[in-house]
């Protein structure tokens, strides 16, 4: 996986990093999920992403801060089960 979105993203959503990937490999389904994930099989590492988010939620999977290194997992898993990545989320960051 080239980049990951981690804990920043959850309940903000800013679409700003969807709108300049050249492959759209940004996803999320409007009003069921939390956060947006990237599909470690479409990213093509280009970086585009990253600047554009306005809560520094993107971050190259070799540079995210330990605490969020979690987070590679849940973007990947989002792709093969939607739930359990949601359950996931809503485990490390229970709604308000």
């Amino acid at each position: 996986m080239a980049y990951v979105i981690a804990e920043p993203c959850i309940d903000v959503m800013d679409q700003s990093c969807v709108a300049v990937c050249p492959v759209d490999c940004i996803h999320f389904e409007q009003g069921v999920d939390r956060m947006l994930s990237i599909d470690p099989d479409e990213c093509i590492d280009c970086g585009a992403c990253e600047p554009e988010c306005p809560v520094n939620a993107i971050y190259p999977e070799d540079s995210l801060p330990a605490e969020m290194a979690a987070y590679a997992g849940v973007n990947a898993r989002w792709f093969k089960d939607r739930a359990a990545a949601r359950a996931t989320v809503d485990e490390w960051k229970p709604r308000a």
